[in-house]
């Protein structure tokens, strides 16, 4: 009978358990409890988590590949799609589904902004590089400031798989703290006076200029970054069957059922790949710090642009609307919003900025367009 309850003991999770196992477990816990009690980023970190605390329970085998009479775990099936690159461009159809491209339609110029917003992944990508990480390396970590979770998701499987689930934390964290990140940048760029510039109401968008952008933009950014038009392309299709309002039950589904089932499938398995010797280690450290920095600078790249825009136009674009190009839709045009409210409460900048917030989704994703085609392969 003894000899029966050592062998159990011997071959349970409990004997196989290491610190590392016992960290990630509580750390997982801890994004756990961010998910449910404060509500950060919850539909995607607590499936993150839980996945964080599947793979790091000894002897559990779910990230297992088939092994002789083994089929593997269900997880390692799973992630299949997230390996392939299938997950995230159905997220982008889903969230083009649920995006309205009106604001930057009737406000092109804020295209810029969305543009400008993109130079934190480009600076946090050399500071990738000078902190001794490789190319691809870099381009993962430096995506991480487009602030969109699944093109950072996305382009990490294409370049570095083994920086996956610290990339993916990383990106929705600092996503789910834009509240916290952005407006101490915001007021320290700009003036009492610029805070308090009210933008003029937007001309109305006709329903045919709204179907004809999703498909120009395709056009247009596949031709000129091919390696793009796979995230592009879903996003566009997303919003042309939004708003050709021919099929309103496949965009029903698209922003609400299928949206919500890939979302726990991907959360699920990007965080199936933080196990504990993977995820403990320098690399991670370095990975956090410089998803900050690429966060921050793509904010204040993007005001300072809007600052510009502002003289330009002889005071008739708000720069802290800059700040939304950062493509965390639809947080940080809310921030923006917040931010003129305090500085005048019938200064309404909501709309103004979901237009570079939504260009910010383009930005991002021509941006792992290009990154991908120097580092692809």
């Amino acid at each position: 009978m003894g000899d029966v309850f050592n062998e159990l003991i011997q071959t349970s999770g409990f004997a196989n358990l290491t610190w590392k196992h016992l960290f990630m477990i509580c750390l997982a816990c801890v994004f756990l409890y961010l998910a449910i009690k404060k509500e950060y980023e919850p539909y995607l970190l607590l499936p993150i988590a839980f996945g964080i605390l599947l793979v790091n329970l000894p002897l559990a085998g779910l990230m297992s590949g088939p092994l002789g009479d083994n089929p593997g775990g269900l997880l390692y099936y799973l992630y299949k799609g997230t390996e392939l690159g299938i997950y995230p461009p159905l997220i982008f159809l889903c969230l083009g589904a649920t995006i309205d491209f009106g604001p930057l339609i009737a406000n092109p110029i804020v295209l810029l902004l969305g543009g400008a917003a993109q130079f934190g992944i480009f600076a946090a990508f050399f500071g990738a590089l000078m902190l001794g990480m490789t190319g691809m390396e870099a381009a993962s970590v430096g995506i991480i400031g487009g602030a969109d979770g699944p093109t950072a998701i996305f382009l990490t499987t294409k370049l570095a798989p083994h920086l996956l689930s610290v990339i993916a934390l990383a990106a929705y964290s600092y996503m789910a703290l834009v509240p916290i990140i952005q407006p101490p940048i915001i007021r320290a760029l700009t003036t009492e006076k610029e805070r308090k510039i009210k933008m003029s109401q937007q001309r109305k968008v006709s329903r045919t200029e709204k179907i004809v952008f999703p498909i120009f933009t395709t056009i247009f950014v596949a031709l000129v970054v091919p390696t793009a038009a796979t995230l592009i392309g879903s996003l566009m299709l997303g919003n042309l069957v939004k708003e050709s309002a021919v099929v309103p039950r496949i965009a029903e589904v698209l922003q609400n059922t299928l949206m919500y089932v890939v979302t726990i499938i991907l959360g699920l398995t990007v965080g199936a790949k933080a196990e504990a010797n993977l995820f403990l280690s320098a690399t991670t450290l370095k990975v956090i710090f410089l998803g900050l920095f690429a966060f921050a600078i793509g904010t204040a790249a993007g005001v300072l642009f809007g600052k510009l825009l502002c003289k330009i136009t002889k005071g008739k674009i708000n720069p802290m609307i800059g700040a939304a190009g950062v493509s965390a839709v639809p947080m940080a045009a809310r921030v923006v919003h917040q931010e003129g409210l305090k500085a005048d409460p019938s200064n309404y900048l909501l709309m103004h900025a979901v237009g570079p917030n939504v260009a910010g989704v383009i930005g991002s994703a021509i941006a792992a367009g290009v990154l991908l085609a120097f580092f692809g392969g």
